[in-house]
């Protein structure tokens, strides 16, 4: 083929890009999906006036929980587990599969459309503070009414009942683990111990 040919030459002349698809996708909304799915660690503990809950504040002043993108590697409640230890400094046991989950609309631009976030949260329960890795989260323990209180603080009204609901489904799930944590357990017959000897 001779590009010098004068044949050619209108194949050369810039022309406007033809619109793209219906379905056609940007790369930075792609970017902006990935976060369209975010795990929460709601951290708890008993204290001497009853469950407690661990908040964190956000980088606006309202308060929350320690949450954060589901991480590529890590199980949700693994990816739960350091967003409680990177804004919370929490060590403790948290529960591999969710115990509830709750939805917000990332408002978008012009460009780019609202994205539906959801939110698993996971239980976490505790044993021990040290120093946050992130600076400025300020983690406060609440009592279940004032933590649903502070979570309501600044945010729109179903967003904030959607946050307390989350406290309220946290505080049954823990009493029903504390009941048959400790629960009187029925004498084991003899054949339901099984007794494994790897000596032999």
């Amino acid at each position: 083929m001779n590009f010098g040919d004068p044949r050619f030459a209108m194949e050369w002349t810039p022309r406007r890009p033809a619109a793209p698809p219906a379905s056609f996708v940007r790369l930075e909304h792609l970017r902006k999906l990935r976060g369209s799915e975010q795990v929460a660690a709601v951290c708890y503990r008993l204290g001497k006036h009853g469950i407690e809950f661990l908040l964190v504040r956000t980088r606006s002043g309202r308060w929350t929980f320690p949450k954060g993108s589901a991480e590529s590697g890590l199980s949700h409640a693994q990816a739960a587990a350091l967003e409680a230890f990177e804004e919370a400094g929490v060590h403790g046991r948290i529960e591999e599969a969710a115990f509830a989950r709750y939805v917000r609309v990332k408002k978008g631009s012009r460009r780019s459309p609202d994205i539906e976030v959801v939110i698993n949260t996971y239980l976490c329960e505790v044993s021990r503070l040290s120093d946050p890795e992130e600076g400025g989260r300020h983690p406060t323990w609440f009592s279940a009414e004032k933590a649903k209180r502070k979570l309501r603080q600044g945010r729109p009204a179903d967003y904030g009942d959607d946050l307390a609901h989350i406290v309220d489904r946290a505080v049954a799930r823990i009493q029903r683990l504390y009941r048959a944590e400790h629960a009187p357990k029925p004498p084991r017959r003899k054949a339901e111990i099984i007794e494994i000897d790897y000596a032999r």
